[in-house]
């Protein structure tokens, strides 16, 4: 866009708010703002059978002062164009101005990405592949947290832990390898290497976007896999608006979540807060089953540990002339409950361990405008994580607690995280060189009797450097550079090169060719360094002597984007490999003990083919991937194969039924058979396979009164999966090599019951 459009745009969206004498109803692209001419507009009143029809003019507008129209009376208003979807509401013209923004009927092209991104832009424009998973969907899922929303995610493979909770692996690479952001802010406290994502409730979240493969040039440390971005919802309303969100769910979850906002002038406010409660599940349970005479017997011990967890969110923001101003504090808490069986030979006492989990995390950032073609981004946050576990012998008579007098049985452990990250960005739609220069600053500090010495800290200060080559209209490059200080590794210089070539670029018609190489690095964290933890179920210890991480990652994609009048159609297929060399990872050292140490070398591999089409209301998608775990057996052995597959399929099926204000969403996946090599005690090698399963979850969602009452009803996990049988991968220090391992806890029902309310725009 040359700077005559842009001064043409501002000036027209100036002179729809500057006059006062002309009542008018404006007509923008929710993407851009552009005013869309030639829109119809149907006016109906509420209280007589009257309709005025009209057209918006040039400016996108629709002048009303000379109208004859009951400025006191109501109206149901409609507004249609084609390729945007239709909007509809009620209106009063006792108000002055209206601005309405549509939005594009094929959002399958038009979704908007920021992760590692210069500006705000389609993600057709990015040179990442950029999956992004939106508000309409995370809704449509009924998600209450990011491992709801991930359950349907191709190339993403879950695991559970009754008390270390949900993990996940990315293009066959484990969690500690997944850099998970908030806002571009990376959480801290990690398990086994995992972050837990049923600790990151989806009450506030506008949108996810998830890059696969290395952003370490941009991110640092942990991002070898990938990286998930999670976005908040950041737009407030004019006025007062109260949100009131209630899920019960038949295992036994009970979320309630509330939000307050508030928006005046260049003042924005919003405080937002809920409780999680689940009260355990076993394979007995019948839907909505109620344990309302507990017996003291192993039933007590629950297959799905229960768990409390309360979050709240302040946010704050304030609109300067060229710059905005962010502030956002949260704090999360939970407790899990690992109920023990009753103790030989009487079964009047068990033991049972409380584990508690204190997220507390604060954002500042500053971005804006340096001049017209600069931009500069500045964040400074605090993350902290505490992690406490107690154990008590209950008394199963009295129903009495004594905290266990074995030291080993409390513990307690503190992470701090401090990070400054900033960044300057030169955009122009018309260079063909736009660059950005960045720094990012992370100290982490553990505390705790279970880490070496009771303290140890890790800092790590990088710049880096990043460039867009456009030479000519169809082919970006954009390689990049990253230099780091960290005070326990020499950390490399890491690389990335990025290469988009359009190979068709119509309006209704585009082919792009995306190909990336990217150089990993990862420093052991501070746990897997220094850590000892040993008790009745885990005997872990840490590893002074482990190397840093290095990767290679190769990427590569053909996407095409295809639309004719009300159809539109994305197709992508796309390949990765991953070379990773001194994985860290968590082994067996001894019949009971384990401890971290090197691999040699890890790969990954493999293809995904995925389709994407819609027509009006309707939204299909169909996937298919496999995946290719590294068998370093196979170096031994000349008849193992180099890679080990498993095979994974999606298919999802949303419909807006947009007359009766209804919706209704499958989301299918099969996760398949995932085969693995292990040693038994005798170091003999033997295959072992995790079954393979389906899950799938059926919604409708049905909006009432002008949409402030929303009822959704549903079934989740349709095909009734509880356990599969095999070996967990690679094994852990609580789970062990059982054959048997969670996944869900069979079908459930759920309802959930959304209310919203705001004051009139002012």
């Amino acid at each position: 866009m040359d700077n005559r459009v842009k001064f043409l745009l501002s000036f027209s969206i100036i002179m729809w708010f500057s006059s006062i004498s002309a009542q008018n109803i404006a007509v923008v692209s929710a993407e851009d703002n552009r005013p869309i001419p030639g829109a119809k507009l149907t006016l109906n009143s509420l209280v007589e059978e009257k309709r005025y029809n009209f057209t918006t003019n040039t400016d996108g507008k629709v002048d009303l002062s000379d109208s004859k129209l009951d400025k006191n009376k109501r109206f149901f208003i409609s507004i249609s164009f084609v390729g945007f979807q239709t909007i509809e509401d009620t209106i009063s013209l006792s108000e002055e101005h209206f601005l309405f923004e549509m939005k594009s009927a094929y959002s399958v092209f038009d979704e908007v990405v920021v992760t590692g991104q210069y500006k705000k832009q389609r993600v057709d424009q990015s040179v990442h592949q950029v999956s992004i998973i939106d508000k309409e969907k995370i809704e449509n899922m009924a998600a209450q947290n990011l491992k709801d929303v991930l359950t349907n995610q191709m190339n993403v493979r879950l695991s559970e832990d009754n008390v270390l909770g949900s993990s996940m692996q990315l293009q066959g690479i484990g969690g500690q390898n997944v850099k998970i952001l908030i806002d571009g802010v990376p959480l801290t406290g990690r398990l086994n290497g995992n972050i837990d994502l049923s600790q990151i409730p989806m009450d506030n979240v506008e949108r996810i976007e998830i890059i696969e493969g290395p952003l370490s040039v941009s991110y640092g440390t942990d991002a070898l896999a990938g990286t998930i971005n999670i976005i908040t919802k950041k737009k407030v309303d004019k006025g007062f608006s109260i949100l009131s969100d209630n899920y019960y769910e038949s295992n036994g979850r009970h979320n309630h979540t509330g939000a307050l906002r508030f928006k005046k002038n260049k003042h924005q406010l919003s405080l937002e807060g809920g409780r999680y409660f689940f009260d355990g599940w076993n394979p007995y349970h019948k839907p909505f089953f109620i344990d309302d005479k507990p017996i003291a017997d192993t039933s007590r011990v629950k297959q799905w540990n229960p768990k409390e967890q309360f979050f709240g969110t302040f946010n704050y923001g304030h609109q300067f002339k060229k710059m905005q101003l962010q502030f956002s504090s949260s704090n999360f808490h939970e407790e899990v409950i690992n109920r023990g069986a009753p103790r030989p030979p009487y079964e009047q006492t068990a033991f049972d361990d409380y584990y508690q989990t204190i997220r507390l995390n604060q954002r500042l950032n500053l971005d804006g405008k340096i001049r017209k073609d600069y931009s500069f981004s500045i964040i400074g946050a605090y993350n902290g994580y505490k992690r406490k576990k107690n154990t008590y012998l209950r008394d199963l008579t009295t129903i009495e607690d004594v905290l266990s007098l074995n030291p080993e049985d409390q513990d307690t452990s503190n992470f701090h995280t401090f990070l400054s990250r900033g960044s300057i960005v030169r955009s122009k739609d018309s260079a063909i060189l736009n660059y950005e220069l960045g720094y990012d600053i992370n100290y982490e500090t553990a505390v705790g009797k279970r880490i070496k010495e009771g303290q140890q800290s890790i800092g790590d200060y990088a710049i880096y450097a990043t460039a867009e080559y456009n030479p000519f209209k169809k082919l970006t490059v954009r390689p990049g550079l990253r230099w780091a200080y960290n005070t326990t590794y020499d950390a490399p210089i890491v690389p990335s090169f990025h290469v988009k070539f359009n190979l068709l670029d119509k309006t209704n018609n585009k082919i792009q060719l995306r190909a990336s190489y990217a150089r990993g690095f990862r420093a052991p964290s501070i746990k897997e360094l220094h850590f000892f933890f040993v008790d009745i179920n885990h005997n872990i210890e840490g590893n002074p002597n482990l190397k840093a991480e290095t990767s290679n990652n190769f990427n590569l994609s053909l996407s095409q984007q295809w639309r004719k009048k009300k159809n539109a159609l994305k197709n992508k297929l796309s390949f990765f490999y991953n070379d990773i060399n001194d994985l860290i990872a968590l082994s067996q050292a001894s019949q009971t003990a384990y401890s971290y140490f090197n691999l040699e070398r890890y790969k990954t591999t493999g293809v995904q083919l995925r389709s994407q089409y819609s027509r009006n209301s309707i939204q299909l998608v169909i996937g298919a991937g496999y995946v290719g775990r590294y068998n370093q057996v196979s170096l031994e052995n000349i008849d193992q194969e180099e890679f080990l597959f498993s095979p994974e399929v999606q298919g999802n099926l949303q419909y807006q039924w947009e007359k009766a204000k209804m919706s209704f969403s499958l989301f299918y996946k099969y996760t398949g058979q995932l085969p693995n090599i292990r040693t038994d005690e005798n170091d003999d090698l033997y295959e072992s396979v995790i079954q393979d399963y389906h899950i799938a979850d059926f919604t409708i969602d049905k909006k009432l009164f002008e949409d402030k009452v929303s009822v959704s009803i549903g079934a989740k996990n349709l095909f009734n999966v509880t356990t599969v049988t095999g070996s967990s991968v690679g094994g852990t220090a609580h789970s062990g090599t059982g054959t048997s391992i969670n996944v869900g806890m069979g079908r459930t029902y759920f309802m959930r019951l959304k209310i919203f309310l705001k004051t009139k725009k002012q």
